[in-house]
């Protein structure tokens, strides 16, 4: 289903880690081997961020500790922002030192030291917690201690997890399924003119021969830069669009030390157009076996100027025969719903969603088969988010 070159030798390929690494592959705790290095900067209370520029990849550990600056300390002042202004970290004082990871990321307070663990490549950022003109003067004394990874370790890890999830979703050894944060779901009624429009919406969605699968299961509301800044603060990897790209992506990604995590998604069709955007998340290597995903479609709907987006979202848990024509594609897991969950949960947890709704429509799927002709279950609700 999702692509043709890399798909016939991936069973393979996870298969022969299993039975290389079988030390990693029956181990889902283990420690990644790391080396240390060590940084020191001096980080201005007049700039609000300072980029260190130090790379970061997953998994990785940072301990942050720092001294203060002439009228500053690092858990900063007393006293808050100006009315109607909201500070980077709401809930930290006024000029205290702050950290984010990526350039979009959500900051958070380090004070006087701070331990991290890193989710996803990026950039350490520091920078101090303030609207404008900050509250005091000097320049904080940062050191950082990265403890970073060695990667020939971590992909026999890598690869040893990625058999794991592979058999788990063949045989059903272990559970494949995520459980996401509890959502914070309005329980007041959707907008009418927003429900009218979500119940005109198709309900699933259907391949290039016209075959129904995978239901529309989510809403996005907010405009396009809403939605990549949002998909982008909750760790969300845009697909690559081509098997090509695919390879020359990974091989890039492998030269550079980096973890490929773009796996091609293959198209799909709603209002009879290929998906305006396909994202994915997932652990990079084991993203081969399993791997959370959705394709979006920009509506022709709006709701009070913003764009509304329909989403159709599922959970790779392994590789089943294609009913279609005999071919190796992924296997979803069938309680879809905990798939749509987890999108919002990411949102939720990034701060990106401004509110949640669930909605069921008047034709809601409960029962149904995907494309390639496995069957899934739902309660039939569609998740709305609406975006900051």
């Amino acid at each position: 289903m999702e692509y043709r070159n890399f798909r016939l030798f991936i069973p393979q390929l996870l298969i022969v880690s299993f039975c290389a690494f079988p030390a990693f592959a029956q181990s889902s705790g283990g420690t990644t081997p790391t080396t240390a290095n060590d940084y020191s900067f001096n980080v201005s209370t007049t700039d609000l961020w300072t980029d260190t520029k130090v790379d970061l990849q997953a998994g990785e550990q940072l301990t942050i500790s720092a001294k203060s600056a002439k009228s500053c300390d690092p858990q900063g002042v007393s006293g808050g922002p100006a009315p109607g202004q909201t500070l980077p970290v709401p809930d930290a004082p006024a000029g205290a030192l702050i950290a984010k990871l990526q350039a979009d990321g959500t900051p958070v307070l380090v004070g006087n030291s701070k331990q991290l663990t890193v989710d996803s490549a990026g950039h350490l950022f520091l920078g101090v917690n303030a609207v404008g003109k900050s509250p005091c003067s000097g320049s904080f004394a940062v050191s950082v201690h990265l403890q970073t990874i060695n990667r020939a370790d971590e992909l026999k890890q890598q690869l040893g997890a990625a058999a794991q999830i592979f058999l788990q979703g063949q045989f059903g050894i272990g559970n494949s399924n995520t459980s996401p944060a509890a959502l914070k779901v309005s329980d007041t009624p959707l907008d009418a003119a927003l429900r009218k429009d979500i119940d005109s919406l198709p309900r699933r969605v259907n391949d290039q021969f016209k075959n129904l699968g995978d239901m529309v299961n989510f809403v996005l509301v907010g405009s396009e830069q809403e939605v990549k800044s949002a998909l982008d603060a909750a760790s969300w990897h845009p697909a690559d669009t081509s098997n090509t790209s695919a390879v020359l992506a990974a091989l890039e990604d492998t030269y550079e030390k980096k973890d490929y995590l773009a796996m091609p998604m293959s198209t799909l069709y709603l209002f009879n157009r290929p998906q305006d955007f396909g994202y994915e998340e997932a652990e990079p290597i084991a993203m081969v076996a399993s791997r959370h995903h959705f394709r979006l479609w920009k509506t022709p709907y709006t709701w009070k100027g913003q764009t509304v987006w329909a989403g159709a979202g599922t959970h790779d848990i392994g590789f089943a025969k294609d009913k279609r024509n005999g071919s190796v594609t992924h296997k979803i897991d069938p309680a879809v719903d905990g798939e749509r969950d987890n999108i919002g949960g990411t949102l939720q947890k990034a701060g990106k969603a401004k509110s949640m709704f669930y909605y069921l429509p008047y034709n809601a799927v409960q029962t149904a088969k995907n494309a390639t002709g496995d069957e899934y279950h739902s309660d039939g609700r569609i998740l709305v988010v609406f975006l900051q």
